[in-house]
């Protein structure tokens, strides 16, 4: 039932898994053991309150890796780590002012997705429109995240959608900041100076009455784009090191 004895560690060897209710070295038997943790668990659960019990869920649901993962794939995902860590915190170095961050091999992803949120929001009216382009852009890397946790239960791969969304959290920053000035270039190769009406927004501030906030909002989403890639980081050092571990074992 048990390679290893959740008591005493023990590795069991395949000659002492014969009696599979018992482990060889500290006597332990599995199937008291588990009725033991089950009425535990469940007491518990009467006793804790509604929402650290879902704290407690949520927190086992995003630390969660395999029972075992093979060195190869843990040297792999290390090297991932390692390339997107660097890139994130050139991401958080550049000026928001700058709109460095417009000229990286991310912006043109982004774009895809930002060009396809215009037509996909048409339906919904004319703000829905404007505003679809941006939010498609981060609504993308979010359902990539989800499906890495909840279908692939993948929380390694879910760090790094994680990293995308606050990248493009990021990106998004320098086109809200020149929401008044109007001096991006465009797709089109056109300003918001040069064609009224085109800049995203400048017509989402307009109408929700915050024009004169787009200094403001841009620096909020840009501080919020790195705080979220710095969580990437760590939930991703952390996953990294609870496969280390599960690979120790």
């Amino acid at each position: 039932m048990y390679k290893i004895c959740p008591k005493c560690q023990h590795v069991r060897l395949p000659s002492e898994q014969n009696d599979v209710d018992r482990c060889p070295s500290c006597g332990l038997i599995f199937s008291k053991w588990m009725k033991q943790q089950y009425h535990q668990e469940k007491s518990a659960i009467k006793h804790d309150d509604g929402s650290e019990f879902f704290f407690r869920k949520l927190l086992n649901t995003l630390l969660y890796v395999p029972e075992s993962i093979s060195s190869s794939k843990l040297v792999g995902h290390a090297l991932i780590f390692l390339v997107f860590f660097i890139w994130g915190w050139s991401f958080i170095l550049m000026n928001l002012q700058s709109n460095d961050i417009g000229s990286s091999f991310m912006h043109n992803i982004n774009l895809v997705f930002h060009e396809a949120g215009h037509v996909i929001f048409r339906p919904f009216g004319g703000f829905m429109t404007v505003l679809g382009g941006s939010l498609l852009q981060l609504l993308v890397p979010v359902v990539v995240m989800v499906a890495f946790i909840w279908k692939n239960h993948d929380n390694f791969g879910a760090s790094i959608g994680l990293w995308w969304l606050s990248q493009s959290m990021m990106d998004l920053a320098p086109y809200i900041n020149d929401a008044r000035a109007g001096q991006l270039m465009l797709l089109g190769g056109v300003t918001g100076t040069d064609m009224p009406g085109v800049h995203d927004w400048k017509n989402i501030l307009t109408d929700l009455g915050l024009l004169q906030q787009d200094h403001a909002i841009a620096w909020m989403t840009d501080m919020m784009g790195e705080l979220f890639m710095l969580i990437s980081f760590v939930w991703g050092g952390t996953i990294l090191y609870l496969q280390y571990q599960t690979m120790k074992q």
